[in-house]
């Protein structure tokens, strides 16, 4: 007789019940931990099918300018398309550029609005407007003058059409905006011209000072409204107010609506980064919290008298000290000293314009609200 068998005859018929349940609840438990492994897997393979409807641009690092680690912070080159026949890359203009600055200790993310026209030096050492720079070099060369022009270290991207834009927010059921008289009517007017090119109905909404509930057309054309007091100042910061409504509503919406933003948005969208990266952000997506905005260069005034340049630009005034509250803006970074890249540019600013920290005259009407980020 085996020992195995001599044990067991020993046992009393109770000791026996019990060794078979525990037995039992050994093989439940490993059946528990195989389903829910099986489960993950199956959550993993569906988010990596669904990622597959993005347009995945694999960036050249060489050409990207990066000027140095900061630190425990992820930041994110945003641009918004005015592309009317879906192109994403290049050879069309970036209305909206935006720096997302990620803290990953605390999943505190800042929101920075590039103005579209400041004057800025270009990756051949020539001085456009900012977003010239995607039209002409794509999304390699929009990064790298954000990086050579405020010394930071952007790496990926998202480029999203501004008919995307409307699908989601549709999707997400609208939004509600404050907004004023003058807002309105013209918000009235952009919509009608974003519905064209969407081929989506317009309704026009009430012109009249409050809160209005605005579906997609209408809460990007109240994005897109340049023509009332602070002109393309105040149009940056209605473009952040739009994106924290859509970030805040989205994190509240059911898994089926989120779904049919995925199948409808991501063929629209184009990202540097990996399936694996984007994982991680939605795992954490939750954790995320929008908790300053602001619009950058901080003091600025307007010229149409810039050396060899024909129409408006938007000029920087003492562009060193603009990147240093930058810092200190996004990184807490305290009398942070620009780069002698930065320095350079500032000179050449000053050179083309005139406009010195000593003669330019601060466009007051918008210089509280975007340095303070207070919406």
């Amino acid at each position: 007789m085996s020992k195995k068998k001599r044990l067991q005859k020993k046992l009393t018929r109770e000791e026996r019940r019990q060794l078979r349940k525990k037995k039992r609840r050994k093989r439940i438990i490993v059946l528990v931990i195989e389903l829910i492994i099986l489960a993950v897997l199956g959550v993993v393979a569906y988010g990596v099918f669904k990622l597959d409807k993005l347009d995945f641009n694999i960036l050249d690092q060489n050409k990207l300018d990066v000027y140095k680690d900061t630190g425990p912070y992820t930041n994110i080159a945003l641009f918004g398309l005015d592309s009317r026949e879906g192109e994403l890359e290049g050879g069309v203009q970036s209305d909206t550029i935006m720096i997302a600055s990620i803290n990953n200790e605390t999943s505190d993310v800042k929101l920075v609005s590039v103005y579209r026209d400041t004057l800025l030096q270009q990756a051949d050492g020539t001085y456009e407007k900012a977003n010239s720079a995607y039209n002409t070099g794509g999304v390699e060369q929009a990064i790298s003058l954000l990086n050579r022009n405020f010394d930071l270290d952007i790496q990926n991207y998202a480029s999203v059409n501004f008919n995307a834009l409307v699908d989601v927010i549709d999707l997400l059921g609208g939004i509600e905006v404050e907004m004023t008289a003058e807002e309105a009517f013209w918000c009235n007017g952009y919509a009608f011209e974003t519905a064209q090119v969407t081929g989506k109905e317009m309704v026009q909404i009430k012109e009249e000072a409050g809160t209005q509930l605005l579906d997609g057309v209408h809460a990007v054309g109240y994005a897109r409204i340049r023509y009332t007091d602070g002109n393309d100042f105040k149009r940056t910061e209605r473009q952040r107010i739009v994106l924290e409504k859509v970030v805040e509503k989205a994190k509240s919406a059911s898994f089926s609506t989120l779904n049919k933003i995925i199948d409808q948005v991501f063929p629209q969208v184009s990202t540097s980064f990996s399936s694996t990266d984007l994982l991680g952000f939605a795992a954490n997506a939750l954790n995320y919290n929008i908790v300053d905005t602001s619009g950058f260069p901080f003091e600025v005034t307007t010229s149409e008298n810039v050396l060899n340049h024909s129409g408006s630009y938007v000029v920087p005034i003492d562009f060193s000290s603009n990147v240093s509250r930058l810092h200190e803006y996004l990184f807490g970074e305290k009398d942070y000293t620009p780069s002698e890249t930065v320095q350079q540019i500032d000179n050449d600013i000053v050179y083309l314009t005139g406009v010195d920290a000593g003669t330019a005259a601060i466009q007051s009407d918008f210089t509280e609200s975007e340095d303070t980020g207070d919406e």
